[in-house]
């Protein structure tokens, strides 16, 4: 049986996944490991690194069983939003402070999808930023400030 790879939409998916998951696994290589009670800065990222590698290996069989085909083209915008979101997220943390850059975050990354309703946005950038710093900035108390003026 000889499965073909180029259109195979699940073993294209399992080998980005099992490559990026590998890339990964080799920078965090450059880390102290640790153990599980002292973590070192490189234990969560070759954890996570090897669970990638994992769910590649998973997708990439099931492909090679099912044998679906990619239908239709990339979809470009919807790639370009999601990316452009999460750069802006990174620019603005610092700079404009954690509520601003979920707000972007939410906002550009809702453009990406098929309908987009600026109410259900607001709500959820409202929820998710209570939630956010709730978590992050109260509870384990990361050093965020919620907005540039930081109050």
């Amino acid at each position: 049986m000889i499965v073909k790879l180029s259109g195979n939409r699940d073993a294209l998916a399992g080998l980005l996944f099992m490559g990026l998951g590998t890339f990964g696994f080799a920078i965090a290589l450059g880390y102290k490991f640790g153990t599980t009670i002292d973590m070192g800065p490189g234990y969560f990222p070759r954890i996570l690194s090897l669970v990638l590698i994992g769910f590649g290996i998973v997708t990439f069989a099931r492909g090679v069983r099912t044998c679906v085909t990619i239908e239709g083209g990339w979809a470009w915008l919807p790639l370009l939003l999601l990316s452009a979101s999460l750069v802006t997220f990174g620019f603005l943390l610092e700079r404009a402070g954690l509520v601003p850059a979920l707000a972007a975050l939410f906002f550009i990354s809702a453009r990406a999808g098929h309908e987009f309703k600026a109410l259900e946005v607001l709500v959820l950038t409202a929820v998710m930023s209570v939630f956010a710093a709730a978590v992050f900035v109260w509870g384990l108390k990361l050093p965020y400030s919620l907005f540039a003026w930081n109050f």
